[in-house]
Formats: C-alpha cells, structure tokens, sequence
C-alpha cells in the first residue's frame, strides 16, 4: 500500500519477510508499557503460518523514522465468514499501539484504506487505541476480560478465591494429580487431543493444530503447555503466553473426568503458583463472553470482569462481520455441530475455523 503521510507521522506496511525489521518491530512492542502478546509480529506471524490467513503490520512513524505506533493486523479471507482486516487475528487483544497522539488516527486510516484495497468490509481493532473518528463503533457489551496480581504464596492465593469456589480447588488438590510444563511434542499431541474434545463439546469448529505449534515455536520461552494428568490420564491442560510479568492461559482443554477430579481447578491453581515462581506479578485469565458460564466460573476465582472495547468500521451497505457463536444466527448450527461425530468434526474444523479468526 502507498504511505499515509500526516504532519507528524508517516504509515507504511512493514516488510515482515525481512528479519531485521521484524525484530526491531518486537524490540519496541515489548519496550511499550501497554502492549500485550497479540501485538508482537510474532503472533500475527504465526497466524498466518498456521491459518493462511495473511500477516500485515502497519507502522507509523515519525519523520526521522523512530516509530510513533504498531497496528498488527491478519487478513481474514473465508467463504462462509466473509473478508476482513482484524487485529489482532485469533486473539483476544491487538488494536493499535501508539506513542504519540498522531500516530492512533493515522493508522485507523491506513487500516481501512488497506481494508478497501484488499476487498474487506469490516476492520475489527480488538482492544488498543481507540479510534477518535465516529464513524468507528466502539463496542464494549459482548466480552469481559478477567485479570488479577498474583499472591506471594499458596495460602494467601487460596484466600483470594471465595471460600465456595476455595473449597473445589482443595479437592483438586487433594486427588493427587500430576502437573507438568513443556512444549514438547507429547505434550502438544495430549494438548490438541483435549482442546478439540473440548471445543467440539462447545460446538465449535478446532483451530487447526499447525496454529498451536507455530505460536509454540515462535514464542519460545515466552509460551507453554501446561498438563494435569491422574495416573498416567491426561484430564486438562492449557497453552500458556508470558507478556510483561503475566500469565495469560489461553487455548484450554478437558477430558470428559476432568469436572469429577475438579483437575481445571488443580490445573489453573497450580499454573498460577509456577508463574509466580518464575516471576510474573499478573495472571489474566483472557476473555470471555459477557453472560457465559465460563465468565461466571472466571468470576468463582475472585476475578472481575472489566468490558473488552472493540472498534468496528464497515463498509456502507455491508452488515458488520459476526463470528460469536452465541449469535442467534449461529445458533442451530451450534447444535448441530455438537451432534457430528468427533472424528468428523475434527476433521473438517480446522478447514471452517480458518475463517474465524
């Protein structure tokens, strides 16, 4: 795409195939005080090799070239889910990262002149600066993120949980259950085993497993798997990212005896004891949607949920890109998809849930 120019910042689409430039694109997202995983080039990079969904990156800056704001970005092409700019792709948070007041409205620009140049209708800005112009919808009703300090020690983190919910972690604890971390192929095998279980459970279609290990492989330390097991029998696990001091478990899955062994409970309070012992301060939760079960278990721990704001531009004429599956819209579908055999459903899933995003 031609540069944005504005009499203080220039946006152009950075040239994410150049190593260089790539890391010192991480360099100054990890430097940001504000940003989170889903900001890094990595993320949207490991999007697009485990999705084919395409990575962009659009980069601001100032007139000498120090960079004034990031706006990660996957470009969302699906036969049944439409065409759209979303920022960040498969994740909960993106949106722009700035440093200077100019660079927020520049990129929102560039974004939807680059939208209408690859033929999308709807940008999707998950999080991050908001947009100044009102023709962008701020939407803050449909997901809610959970995130707490983590406490120095297993009591006082235990006390932090209401005592009905405190009392399931301590029987989680006391079934004598295996924990384990690594990135491992075993581990991830047991892990997309459970995830698919889980989500077809949900009836939803499965990432597909290229995703999961592209995220593995480009965060390094800075991702995990997590695995509570009995007695040789995986019951739950999770994929874990690591950004500024938090822990943020994201991808979960449970087998069908996890709920009896309460091995969620043993699985996330034992994560949150590892992540403080390699020195994070915070654990986020992630999102969930606003009236949901999951949000009210998140909401058992002692987490509040705070509104996610999202930003929405579509096109005149066009009716804004929806994904939530608990849209009416989706609803049959849903049950439908939980009625398919496993084997099936895992089959054809990753080639639906491309589209998502």
């Amino acid at each position: 795409m031609n540069a944005i120019v504005d009499l203080a910042v220039i946006v152009q689409e950075a040239r994410l195939s150049d190593p260089a430039t790539v890391a010192a694109l991480d360099k100054w997202v990890l430097a940001h005080p504000v940003s989170t995983p889903f900001h890094r080039p990595g993320w949207i990079m490991a999007v697009e090799a485990g999705t084919g969904q395409k990575a962009k990156m659009l980069v601001a800056r100032r007139p000498g070239g120090k960079i004034a704001g990031v706006l990660p970005l996957t470009h969302i092409r699906s036969a049944l889910f439409g065409r759209a700019l979303v920022s960040s792709g498969f994740a909960v948070d993106g949106g722009m990262l700035v440093d200077h007041r100019k660079a927020g409205p520049a990129l929102a620009d560039a974004a939807w002149t680059l939208a209408r140049t690859l033929g999308c209708t709807t940008v999707e800005l998950r999080g991050g600066e908001a947009p100044t112009d009102p023709i962008w919808q701020n939407k803050a009703d449909a997901y809610l993120g959970f995130s707490r300090p983590l406490a120095e020690d297993d009591a006082a983190e235990l006390k932090a949980v209401p005592k009905r919910h405190r009392a399931e972690i301590r029987k989680g604890l006391a079934n004598d259950l295996a924990f384990e971390v690594g990135r491992d192929k075993r581990l991830r095998d047991i892990h997309y085993r459970l995830y698919a279980h889980s989500v077809h459970n949900l009836g939803t279609p499965v990432f597909p497993r290229a995703l999961f290990d592209a995220v593995l492989d480009r965060f390094g330390d800075d991702a995990d798997i997590a695995l509570v097991s009995k007695d040789g029998k995986p019951l739950s696990a999770v994929i874990s990212l690591y950004h500024h001091g938090a822990c943020m478990p994201y991808w979960h899955g449970a087998a069908d005896g996890a709920r009896a062994m309460r091995s969620n409970e043993a699985l996330y309070f034992r994560l949150m004891r590892r992540a403080h012992e390699r020195g994070c301060t915070l654990f986020d939760f992630g999102r969930s949607k606003v009236g949901t079960g999951p949000a009210a278990w998140k909401k058992t721990w002692g987490f509040a949920g705070e509104p996610l704001g999202y930003h929405l531009r579509t096109a005149p004429g066009h009716e804004t890109r929806d994904v939530n599956p608990l849209s009416p819209q989706y609803r049959r579908k849903v049950e439908l998809w939980k009625k398919l055999p496993e084997s099936l459903a895992n089959l054809i899933g990753p080639h639906i849930a491309r589209g998502l995003g």
